[in-house]
């Protein structure tokens, strides 16, 4: 299966798992709210990279674009019809990344939809570490939340690669009047700040290694056993001591 082939049948599956889901308003406000808890997991547990100017862009492109509790029913319906166009414009290396893109996004959907129904909460201020924590062990397989991981980290090199391309930025800048007159600006507009918030960084290696470190470490905490403290904010490194006089 080629790239184009991938993307299509990855965006049919995630658009159909997220039409299922809005069709029911119980599951509807199950998944919500979860989605909104984990965006706030995120959000603390990353706070440092969230707040640095140079990895801020790229932390909330991933955080809010990749895995986040927007509603994302209008970009999966132009993503359906601007596959033929990405197929006959972007490099193969572009098509790879939007493909993993819509496959982290479809085992994310996969994934939440378990563990929501695990915990059948309404408002995220129900959901508490602890029920999380049992909810996720109980939900899909420790290979499903290892590849979720690895996808984080596959798109990011990904995009750290492409941002490279001397063409690339162009044409991307080139698709938005077409995209716009054919109704898929939301895409497009997905496409763009992926691609601009890894150009900022100059270099994203690090800022993927921290990413990819702590959620492997809440990974292997929550496979334990742990119940709380799991997704903690990083402590911050102390500052050394004041040199003597």
């Amino acid at each position: 299966m080629d790239h184009g082939e991938r993307l299509q049948q990855l965006a049919g599956e995630v658009a159909r798992l997220r039409t299922s889901i809005a069709a029911d308003a119980q599951t509807r406000a199950w998944t919500h709210a979860l989605k909104n808890w984990q965006a706030r997991r995120l959000a603390r547990t990353h706070v440092d990279l969230l707040g640095e100017p140079r990895h801020g862009p790229a932390a909330r492109f991933f955080l809010q674009d990749l895995y986040g509790a927007k509603d994302f029913s209008q970009r999966d319906a132009e993503l359906a019809r601007l596959v033929p166009m990405l197929v006959r414009l972007l490099p193969e290396a572009a098509l790879a990344t939007i493909a993993d893109a819509i496959e982290m996004d479809a085992l994310s959907e996969r994934l939440d939809l378990g563990v929501a129904t695990q915990l059948r909460a309404d408002d995220p201020m129900a959901i508490d570490e602890a029920a999380y924590a049992d909810a996720y062990r109980r939900t899909g397989s420790r290979d499903d939340r290892e590849r979720q991981i690895e996808l984080i980290a596959a798109i990011g090199r990904s995009l750290d690669r492409l941002v490279r391309h001397p063409l690339l930025g162009r044409l991307l800048k080139a698709m938005g009047g077409p995209a716009r007159v054919a109704g898929l600006a939301q895409m497009h507009d997905f496409l763009v700040r992926g691609f601009e918030a890894f150009r900022v960084i100059g270099g994203a290696s690090a800022f993927l290694a921290r990413i990819e470190a702590r959620e492997r470490a809440i990974l292997e905490a929550l496979y334990a056993g742990a119940r709380a403290g799991w997704g903690e904010a990083p402590v911050p490194p102390s500052a050394p001591p004041p040199a003597s006089a």
